[in-house]
């Protein structure tokens, strides 16, 4: 992460800049509406890697659900991003945990590696276009190719759990 925040200070970009060009970006088709689906019938939580100074725009065109991720430290008078600040260590995996410990059921869904641990974790686990290394080693993962056959994995899981 320093390396890109080096990169960042050599071309003198801001968090502005990249808010900026983060704020043209559009949610993938059909993300509003699959979210606004999930959100009518139960809680939904956002756990990403990201941090909430990137999000933010995104955030907003997405209905602003919950996010759990990172934050960036940056500099008021310059706008520089100095540094980072992890909330905690595999943070998905221990979220979907604390969860659990407090007796919610939880369906999480991922799309890579680095979601297996959560997917592991929580009541049913979901990937969602998976890189094919993945798909070979977690077979134990439903895996659905687009919100329409994520939804309908989501139910079924929701319907086995009682939900």
């Amino acid at each position: 992460m320093q390396y890109r925040l080096d990169i960042l200070d050599d071309n003198d970009l801001t968090i502005d800049d990249i808010t900026d060009v983060i704020g043209e970006m559009e949610p993938l088709d059909g993300a509003v509406e699959f979210l606004d689906h999930l959100r009518s019938k139960w809680q939904v939580i956002i756990l990403s890697d990201t941090f909430s100074q990137f999000a933010g725009p995104l955030m907003d065109k997405l209905g602003r659900p919950a996010l759990l991720c990172h934050t960036l430290e940056i500099d008021e008078e310059s706008r520089r991003i100095e540094g980072w600040t992890i909330r905690i260590d595999d943070q998905k995996r221990r979220t979907v945990e604390a969860l659990r410990g407090l007796n919610y059921n939880v369906i999480a869904a991922g799309d890579s590696y680095n979601d297996t641990s959560m997917l592991a974790m929580a009541n049913a686990g979901i990937l969602l276009n998976p890189p094919s290394n993945v798909i070979d080693e977690f077979p134990q993962f439903p895996v659905t190719t687009d919100y329409a056959g994520l939804l309908a994995a989501i139910e079924a899981a929701a319907s086995d759990m009682g939900e």
